[in-house]
């Protein structure tokens, strides 16, 4: 895995669900790079296998893990908790796209990622008509940094202090060390707190949900695809709850979006079990 902190490349996994959600019509066509269009094509054998043997699929994991980050961040937005998003390894998401037009001069979503892929991502936006502004822009960032304008802090520092923020990380964590994850979990807790409502949202995976032989083989997939080791850092979800609240959070659940397959059809392939989204607050 290259060193976070200084890689300026773009990961196949964001030019692969950069064409994923375009596919599933939840991003726009710009999204979905030449190169992530060859992959996906190149997938889908394996895909359709894995339906036909009624095994977990790698589209079916991102997109469960990424509707149920999606509902948590709208009931936010909704109910007033939250009106300023940082959402670290933005990568190709159309997260920040969609919530921008959905919400508009409601919200200020920060979409913040290495160098190399804040660039395209600049470029992308830019050919959907979308130009860096006081609602919505694409900063850069080193999320392992302790301290400067492209650490987490600095960036938090540039927000509205009266104003609810969430932090978003979604296809991260599980691809560092525990270490990495404790310390980023700890700086995301105490960055959250200069704020009146703190939420934190991402995927992780969890060991004791992820042993079986199929899954293990489909985890030696993912961790090739993605070039690195997928880590799984937790037995369980409680134990992942209570490292959360060690770092500084008031409040830690482990969602199953394989809990919401009677909303999202997304949710109803077998991946939606071996992923969570984890729902943090630091105001109680």
């Amino acid at each position: 895995m290259p060193d976070p902190s200084r890689s300026t490349s773009v990961s196949p996994t964001a030019l692969y669900t950069g064409a994923v959600w375009a596919r599933h019509r939840l991003s726009h066509p710009a999204f979905a790079t030449a190169q992530g269009r060859l992959m996906l094509a190149a997938a889908q054998p394996a895909m359709r296998l894995a339906r036909a043997l009624g095994g977990p699929t790698l589209d079916g994991l991102l997109l469960a893990r990424h509707r149920i980050i999606d509902e948590e961040l709208h009931a936010a937005i909704k109910a007033g908790a939250v009106s300023q998003v940082i959402e670290i390894a933005a990568g190709l998401s159309p997260r920040g796209w969609r919530f921008a037009k959905q919400y508009g001069e409601r919200i200020r979503y920060i979409e913040a990622d290495l160098p190399g892929m804040a660039a395209r991502k600049r470029a992308l936006l830019a050919r959907v008509g979308c130009v860096d502004g006081p609602h919505h822009r694409v900063a850069d960032i080193d999320a392992f940094a302790l301290d400067g304008p492209a650490s987490l802090a600095g960036i938090a520092a540039t927000l509205d202090p009266t104003q609810g923020t969430a932090i978003i990380t979604e296809g991260l964590v599980n691809y560092f060390p525990l270490d990495a994850v404790t310390g980023l979990w700890t700086r995301m807790a105490e960055a959250l707190r200069g704020f009146p409502n703190g939420l934190y949202l991402s995927d992780l995976h969890i060991g004791g949900e992820n042993r079986k032989f199929a899954v293990q083989a489909f985890v030696r997939l993912l961790s090739a695809f993605v070039r690195g080791r997928v880590h799984l850092h937790f037995d369980a979800a409680v134990d992942a709850e209570n490292t959360l609240k060690s770092a500084g959070f008031a409040t830690a659940a482990l969602l199953s979006p394989a809990d919401f397959a009677d909303r999202y059809r997304e949710c109803r392939d077998p991946a939606a079990k071996l992923v969570r989204v984890i729902k943090a607050t630091t105001n109680g």
